[in-house]
């Protein structure tokens, strides 16, 4: 199959493609800028310049699609950024790429997020729903994949999520009470390639993925952490103040603590019924450690200077 990526440099984008390419597909990156990577990066894959911001009507997605016999589009925004708006971003453009894939009879696979209400306040949470209620209004082979948190060494946010892991002093919102499904982002990108190569199936409509383990932020915190690490100190940062630095870090495009992430966390982040499994044929991999101690927290004096969530080491 021929394959377009969208946003095929980024995080998941990138596991995808490789996915993708292991199993034979020839793969597309829709990026930004349709720079090559080193050939060990994203073997095979050839570059097309797309910029969401730009392509403003379906007929112009028309004309990106029509090549491709399937399309994935993992391109998100955590913050607003010039000309890129989170309705662009996560409403607007992923409907005309559905409508478009509709037209030519094309497969649409969209990443979207767990946890998405319409009672939320933020933006990010608000536009993702209403991009999949619009992809789902297309008529288009779809599927809406909802991961739950994801895990690996290259990504922004799992990489602070590992440095507040090992770091001698942790820094935990006392409303992150949900149940998170850790799921390693190989897994996701592997998923991701094979539901391309499935075609009209109700069944995979939505589909939920998470890991093997279902914990806590605190508990995953202790999962991940070096074993040869003493057991850090935990505070737990009261929920007033993680809002507050949420909308300072916003505001500073800072860390990756949102206002979205904080609602989220608030709730659980886990799938209800799990697909991963069934689509990898396998049981995932496992994220961190599977036995860990629980450490008590200790209530928090106001904290000064720092991102609330950040470790310190």
């Amino acid at each position: 199959m021929k394959v377009l990526v969208l946003g095929g440099r980024g995080f998941i984008g990138r596991y995808a493609v490789r996915a993708l390419s292991e199993r034979g597909h020839e793969v597309t990156i829709g990026t930004r800028k349709a720079r090559p990577l080193p050939a060990t990066a994203l073997p095979g894959a050839s570059f097309q310049a797309v910029c969401f911001h730009k392509v403003e009507r379906c007929i112009d997605w028309c004309d990106i699609v029509k090549p491709y016999d399937a399309v994935i589009n993992c391109v998100g925004i955590l913050r607003p950024r010039l000309r890129e708006s989170y309705a662009d971003v996560h409403h607007w453009a992923p409907y005309r790429i559905a409508k478009a894939c509709a037209v030519y009879g094309k497969r649409f696979i969209h990443v979207s997020a767990l946890g998405l209400s319409d009672r939320a306040t933020s933006e990010f949470i608000r536009s993702k729903l209403a991009g999949e209620i619009a992809i789902a209004e297309t008529g288009a082979d779809y599927s809406i994949v909802r991961p739950s948190i994801l895990d690996a060494s290259d990504g922004f946010g799992s990489r602070w999520i590992r440095r507040v892991a090992n770091a001698r002093v942790q820094f935990v919102p006392s409303c992150a009470r949900g149940m998170l499904a850790p799921l390693a982002v190989e897994d996701l990108g592997e998923a991701l390639a094979r539901l391309a190569e499935i075609k009209n199936e109700p069944r995979y409509r939505e589909v939920d993925v998470g890991g093997r383990d279902e914990r806590t932020m605190a508990v995953y915190l202790q999962a991940l952490r070096d074993e040869s690490l003493p057991n850090p100190i935990r505070i737990s940062i009261p929920a007033w103040m993680v809002r507050a630095a949420s909308h300072v870090c916003d505001l500073l495009h800072v860390t990756p603590l949102s206002w979205a992430h904080v609602q989220l966390m608030r709730r659980d982040n886990r799938p209800e019924i799990n697909l991963l499994p069934e689509l990898l044929g396998r049981e995932p991999k496992r994220v961190g450690r599977l036995w860990v101690c629980p450490l008590p927290s200790k209530e928090s004096e106001p904290h000064r200077g720092g991102p609330l969530v950040a470790g310190a080491e």
